[in-house]
């Protein structure tokens, strides 16, 4: 008998945990970060991204949207739009709910490329999003300043070349880079003048036993001079569950760095 109920708790156990790993897996979340960086531009201001990657099989949410519509300059899909099994209108769904909130760009994710390429960029081109495959897009700022918006192929599949978007980022200014695979920074150099990294893929491990998972949790850290945003994204990837690494969205604020008078 005492077997049957030791049985019976683990049971209840396993199906509480699970439903626990499946409701972070469909959170919304929109975490509000700022980013002071001792080069951007003072003449810009702030400027405010609404970053999401890792969508995968998720419909975005009305309530994701209701609450960054209006507020940010830019939305960045960091990669990871689709998969295989997705379908174009679910995708298209979700690019018509981010058109609402702001012009849309996007970066290659290695999972994007299991679905029809050509399909999808297609409806990318179509939908009026800006695709940064090895390229750069430059604003101005009325001052004169420069921001440039890089963005490279997937790095993991070896994709990426971050020469060329260098190289179209032709002037001097300040460098934001996206790259759906945070492994890049390893391999940026001074001379590249990266400033911000946005980045995605790694789900912050999606499923962390007593806080270990296959990668670090999702947050923003220094490396190589670089700061640099990895997030936990907003899909799963091979089952719908995650612990310890919620699912989350950004709304970022970009403003100079404040001096010590200030």
């Amino acid at each position: 008998m005492e077997i049957i109920y030791i049985l019976l708790g683990m049971l209840l156990f396993g199906g509480f945990l699970l439903l626990y790993m499946y409701r972070q897996a469909f959170e919304d979340r929109v975490l509000k970060q700022e980013i002071r960086l001792k080069d951007f531009p003072a003449s810009f201001g702030t400027v405010r991204i609404f970053f999401i990657s890792d969508i995968h099989k998720r419909i975005i949410s009305d309530s994701i949207i209701n609450e960054v519509k209006g507020k940010p300059d830019l939305v960045i899909i960091g990669g990871d739009l689709a998969e295989k099994g997705v379908s174009l209108e679910r995708i298209s769904a979700n690019l018509e709910k981010l058109k609402t909130v702001g012009p849309v760009f996007f970066v290659w994710g290695n999972n994007d490329y299991e679905f029809n390429s050509h399909e999808l960029d297609s409806l990318l081109y179509h939908s009026g999003v800006k695709v940064l495959d090895n390229t750069a897009v430059k604003f101005e700022s009325e001052a004169g300043d420069i921001l440039y918006l890089l963005g490279i192929d997937d790095f993991g599949l070896g994709k990426s070349r971050l020469d060329l978007a260098v190289r179209d980022a032709e002037e001097e200014g300040f460098r934001i880079l996206v790259s759906h695979n945070p492994a890049i920074a390893n391999s940026l150099k001074s001379e590249d003048e990266i400033s911000l990294l946005l980045s995605g893929h790694t789900h912050g491990g999606q499923i962390r036993i007593f806080g270990f998972g296959p990668y670090e949790l999702g947050g923003i850290k220094k490396k190589n001079g670089t700061t640099v945003l990895t997030s936990n994204g907003y899909g799963t990837t091979g089952v719908p569950f995650r612990l310890g690494a919620k699912a989350e969205t950004h709304l970022i604020t970009l403003a100079p760095e404040l001096n010590p008078a200030d």
